[in-house]
């Protein structure tokens, strides 16, 4: 028997009609800071702060953006929906000491981001002065925990916002993001201002000023975390000669030291100024150690008052070291400073005085 012939099935329905055109993904909408809860990516709990590298001169060419370099200490201003959080560049959370810059970051929620800046305190005249942040904060001794109240958190980057994190993105509009975000804001947190001029006649110009240097920013490259290259600094130098009056040992290099003990005068007596541990080359260190270990002092007292606890072999003051150092901390003590090599009295090597 055969088998009757099968019927044709009929067409399946296309999905989609002809006339109707695929469905394409629509430009994302700003989203709503009044919901900080509907997160994309979430906020990391702290991101290593980028590092500029040091360079003797600016850069050339138009990638680079140019501000002021702060005189200060580097926070980052994480702003979340449960309060605000102040870390230190080594993750250390100061909320608590910089009250007023964590009250203009509750000021700018409800939104959520991660702020970096720098704190500074500004003199009479206007410009930072790393000293007055020191007493402000009570950086040292029995004041350590104080808290400044006159900060102010110069703003120069934009590491998280709302949501979305900005690492990825290149410079220039994490910049214009950084500005919407503080406009119309002038209080403890203040935008960094970019300088649209030569580097090198800003550098001329911020090193007449008494301040401490510029920062140039890649506009192109993301936000990397470390010294990278994508950030450079040069740096307002002051150099002058101090007396080398001791050092202190080294347990890593028994034939060099940690640190030189400097002093200066301050009248016809030589006052401490500080130590200095960077700048050296190891034939140099060597050098120096040889030198100095014919000059040991042979008195009970040594040759300058000495507020610190580290053992240090004290030396007949008699060599002179040139030294590079950025500005004087309140305390009268060299800050940043690095060495460049012995001076001699016949090269007009003048100890330098204290005022």
């Amino acid at each position: 028997m055969t088998k009757p012939p099968r019927s044709t099935p009929p067409r399946s329905k296309p999905l989609l009609r002809d006339s109707e055109a695929p469905i394409r993904s629509k430009p994302r909408r700003k989203r709503n800071p009044a919901q900080p809860q509907l997160l994309f990516d979430p906020m990391p709990d702290r991101v290593e702060p980028a590092l500029a590298e040091l360079k003797a001169h600016p850069p050339k060419g138009d990638q680079w953006s140019w501000e002021l370099k702060w005189d200060g200490y580097r926070l980052a201003v994480h702003i979340e929906p449960q309060g605000v959080r102040i870390l230190t560049r080594g993750g250390h959370d100061w909320t608590h000491r910089f009250p007023e810059i964590a009250e203009a970051g509750r000021a700018l929620g409800p939104a959520t981001m991660i702020i970096d800046g720098e704190a500074v305190v500004l003199d009479a005249e206007g410009r930072p002065d790393f000293g007055l942040l020191q007493q402000s904060l009570g950086a040292s001794g029995k004041t350590a925990g104080n808290r400044a109240s006159d900060a102010i958190l110069y703003a120069f980057d934009l590491m998280y916002l709302d949501g979305h994190d900005l690492r990825g993105v290149e410079y220039r509009s994490r910049r214009h993001l950084l500005e919407d975000t503080l406009n119309g804001h002038d209080g403890a947190i203040r935008l960094s201002e970019t300088l649209d001029v030569d580097p090198t006649v800003l550098l001329e110009n911020v090193c007449r000023l008494g301040l401490e240097g510029i920062v140039g920013k890649h506009l192109d490259q993301p936000y990397r975390s470390g010294r990278t290259g994508d950030w450079v600094k040069v740096k307002c130098v002051q150099s002058e000669a101090f007396m080398i009056v001791g050092y202190e040992p080294s347990t890593a290099s028994p034939g060099g030291f940690g640190s030189l003990v400097l002093a200066a005068y301050g009248g016809h007596d030589l006052v401490h100024v500080g130590n200095i541990g960077t700048g050296f080359r190891q034939a140099e260190m060597t050098r120096l150690r040889k030198m100095l270990d014919r000059l040991r002092w042979k008195r009970k007292q040594p040759p300058v008052p000495y507020p610190g606890k580290a053992d240090i072999v004290w030396v007949e003051p008699t060599l002179i070291a040139e030294i590079e150092f950025r500005a004087w901390t309140g305390d009268g003590k060299l800050r940043h400073a690095s060495y460049k090599g012995l001076r001699e009295r016949q090269d007009n090597a003048d100890v330098y005085k204290l005022d």
